[in-house]
């Protein structure tokens, strides 16, 4: 009888080849991967690098079946995407020539072959310019049900967001336009794309220490008072431990206290002032973030 092997080898080819080229051909093909997919893979699912990169691998390069291997093998913490992928769709961004007014639309549909339809993407760019300056009225409606009856599957509007700036505006669309970012800015052009695809990666929730309530700073210092008490050391280092703890956790979660994703040795705050540039605003997008999928109805 022939052993079975799970090496690709010659058909004529008995037994096992050596280990040290299964190696070989392993990290070959680990190699081969893009780090595009290994980072939109690690967005999905929270998990190393190491991890998305040998999912990848074994499923061929195809990530929603790289998402389904690290689901099987990591349980529920591979599925952090389960409350922000529920919803296929794009993100529609128009700005305006001097850069001053800008917006950002959440256009859904049911699967992901329609967001890529030319027609649906064309409504989605009509309809940023269009929440540039008001909200979607009865034309707009009128033309999704016409796209609707076209396509042949429902498709939403889901959120908008309108910026004008106080300085000048940068515009920032990612990842197959599932993530749309505009930045207001004062500096060199290159900080507002900079500041932007910061974004797009981090997703801050505030854009500063100040803006993050209250009731949510209680409730983390709380937390980190018990973990620090534990830690039986005297009063004076507990209270310094939790400050500590605090603060860092204050800054992960604002832009500029967010260690800046191409320099992570500084923080957003210092990279702006080495470049002698201001912050003034931020919104963006990103696409079935925090919803379920809608389901067909009958």
């Amino acid at each position: 009888m022939k052993g079975q092997s799970s090496f690709r080898s010659n058909p004529e080819q008995k037994g096992l080849r050596p280990l040290f080229l299964s190696l070989q051909g392993a990290r070959k093909e680990m190699a081969e991967i893009s780090a595009g997919l290994v980072k939109e893979l690690r967005e999905l699912t929270g998990l190393g690098m190491m991890e998305c990169k040998k999912a990848l691998s074994e499923s061929g390069g195809d990530l929603k079946k790289a998402e389904e291997l690290l689901r099987i093998k990591s349980g529920a913490k591979a599925n952090k995407a389960a409350s922000r992928v529920a919803a296929e769709g794009v993100i529609g961004a128009w700005l305006s020539p001097d850069a001053k007014a800008g917006s950002l639309v959440e256009l859904n549909c049911e699967t992901d072959f329609v967001a890529r339809n030319e027609d649906f993407l064309a409504f989605a760019r009509s309809l940023a310019e269009t929440v540039a300056t008001r909200d979607p009225g009865p034309a707009e409606e009128d033309r999704r049900q016409k796209l609707v009856q076209k396509i042949g599957e429902n498709i939403t509007i889901r959120r908008f967001k309108r910026l004008q700036a106080k300085g000048k505006l940068a515009l920032y669309v990612h990842a197959g336009a599932k993530i749309g970012v505009l930045v207001d800015y004062d500096g060199a052009d290159d900080v507002g794309k900079d500041v932007a695809m910061h974004i797009a990666f981090a997703r801050p929730a505030y854009l500063s220490k100040s803006e993050i309530p209250q009731a949510v700073v209680a409730d983390e210092r709380r937390i980190q008072e018990a973990r620090a008490k534990e830690s039986g050391k005297p009063a004076e280092i507990v209270a310094k431990m939790v400050e500590g703890s605090l603060n860092k956790f204050l800054g992960e979660r604002t832009l500029l206290g967010q260690p800046f994703i191409k320099d992570d040795k500084q923080t957003v705050e210092k990279m702006l002032a080495s470049r002698k540039a201001k912050l003034n605003g931020y919104a963006f997008l990103v696409v079935g973030e925090g919803i379920e999928k809608a389901q067909p109805t009958h």
